[in-house]
């Protein structure tokens, strides 16, 4: 038997990568659950909040309820069920501040590469602030730095671009100097982020035109939940909130559910309602997508106010392709041209892995595409890291909160056994059945699909689209299930390939 030997003492017992929705959520779990750890939050940004503080586009808001993208353990308590940016950063805040993060956090700071050492049981983690690179060891990574490029949108290359003399601006990167004040404006997207531009720019544009290739399901909500606040009235916050989202899980899911097994019926009941919401301004070419509802995200159009906007006159939507920029605009394949001062390139996101840090076991670049996920959350054979990757289909805090939870619950198991590592064993005759969970036709989710982690057809090995069930399996499935693997430090451990 080969001489064990006891791990090397890192500077840091946990190190979060991130310090957005996810980052924050693991960060209070280690309060409440392991106070005896230590740990620190990395940002590569100067300021907390992640998406809520990279998005400054007009309008920015959820695109989902804030009692499903909340926290489970810290009440939504405004007026809003559907909230614009500064009011969930504000609530960031007073979480961050409730439960004592602020001392572990490390703002402008970026993690470069991350090198897990199996002969000492720790990762060697190269990050990079206003005084330069520097190194740091955490026994366990935990990476909540989401799940799109922050750097790289999609951005597509128009032809003719460079020959438009207004300004072409790209939301992930929104001017603070931006006057659209009795401007001709073009969105190109029919996204949430789209959705969410048109009718606030609409306010002080002389027009605004969404230009979309196809159309998109929409469903209108009100932006306050009337019976949400009721039980907020009636109830103690905590009990109100647990009450408003478990009733708001069980219907998204329903609609979810309803959608896969019977899409001409909630098709037919969103038609209703936007024909109606539009009245005169509906056309099948411009509001009936081709494909069924929620084979892409369900854009929440909150108080109906794009509807509104559209009907007012103050915007509309042209469903056509782009020929070609020019000076003045847009010239479409149909022949029709779009006149812009300002040309806003709603197209989408590009997914990243890992936040695009080169992380490597012993030296050696993991491939994220040869390895399965474990629990939606760890991979097969990596040691002693963890990732948070929200839900497609419902609220991304809802599996944040899932997954720091578990974490925890290994991190307090590894310190139970007295154990420096901590993998999901896999072998190579596994005999898996790989499954393709990301069954959305989304642009950006069809673009990443070569960069994705493989996900099998059952748990644990899947990245999971139910919460109901992944709660369920959290619940009953035991920490130490005979697959999670707790090792001391060994010499001449072998490397996994």
């Amino acid at each position: 038997m080969p001489e064990a030997h006891p791990a090397a003492q890192p500077d840091l017992d946990v190190l979060i990568v991130g310090a957005g929705i996810s980052g924050i959520s693991m960060a209070a779990h280690l309060h409440m659950r392991c106070p005896g750890l230590r740990y620190a939050l990395v940002e590569r940004r100067e300021r907390l909040g992640g998406t809520w503080d990279l998005f400054r586009y007009p309008g920015v808001r959820s695109d989902s309820d804030m009692y499903t993208l909340g926290f489970g353990f810290e009440p939504w308590t405004d007026a809003d069920a559907i909230a614009n940016g500064d009011s969930i950063l504000a609530y960031l805040d007073r979480v961050v501040g409730k439960y004592g993060i602020a001392p572990h956090m490390r703002l402008a700071t970026r993690v470069l590469a991350a090198d897990f050492s199996t002969a000492q049981g720790l990762w060697r983690v190269t990050t990079e602030d206003r005084d330069g690179p520097r190194e740091l060891t955490a026994r366990f990574l935990y990476l909540a730095s989401g799940y799109y490029d922050y750097d790289s949108p999609h951005d597509p290359p128009f032809p003719g671009r460079e020959n438009f003399v207004g300004q072409i601006v790209h939301p992930q990167f929104w001017p603070e100097d931006c006057d659209y004040s009795g401007k001709q404006v073009v969105v190109i997207g029919s996204g949430a982020t789209a959705v969410t531009l048109v009718p606030a720019m609409a306010q002080r544009a002389a027009h605004v035109t969404m230009l979309q290739r196809t159309p998109t399901w929409m469903s209108a909500q009100p932006r306050r939940d009337r019976m949400a606040r009721i039980a907020q009235a009636l109830l103690p916050a905590s009990l109100a909130h647990r009450l408003i989202r478990a009733r708001n899980v069980r219907f998204q899911d329903w609609v979810f559910r309803t959608a896969r097994k019977s899409p001409a019926r909630i098709a037919a009941f969103l038609t209703r309602a936007t024909r109606k919401a539009l009245d005169h301004r509906y056309t099948e070419t411009d509001w009936q997508p081709p494909y069924g509802p929620w084979e892409q995200r369900l854009c929440l159009v909150p108080d109906g106010d794009l509807f509104a906007t559209i009907r007012s006159g103050r915007a509309d939507v042209v469903t056509d392709r782009i020929a070609r920029f020019n000076a003045s605009g847009i010239m479409l394949e149909s022949g029709r041209h779009l006149d812009a001062d300002i040309i806003v390139t709603a197209t989408g996101l590009r997914l990243a892995m890992a936040g695009q840090i080169k992380v490597t076991l012993d030296g050696v670049r993991v491939n994220w595409r040869k390895h399965f996920y474990y629990r939606s959350c760890m991979f097969s054979n990596v040691p002693n890291l963890a990732v948070a990757f929200g839900y497609l289909n419902a609220g991304w805090t809802l599996r944040a909160d899932l997954t720091a939870a578990y974490v925890c619950d290994v991190l307090n198991a590894m310190q139970a056994k007295g154990a420096a590592i901590v993998r999901p064993v896999l072998p190579a005759d596994h005999g898996l059945e790989e499954d393709n969970v990301y069954q959305f036709s989304s642009g950006y989710i069809q673009r990443a699909l070569p960069l994705m982690p493989k996900s099998a057809t059952a748990l644990p090995w899947r990245l999971n689209q139910d919460y109901l069930e992944d709660l369920r399996d959290y619940r009953r499935r035991p920490v130490d299930d005979g697959v999670l693997r707790f090792e001391t430090v060994v010499a001449n451990t072998q490397k996994i390939a």
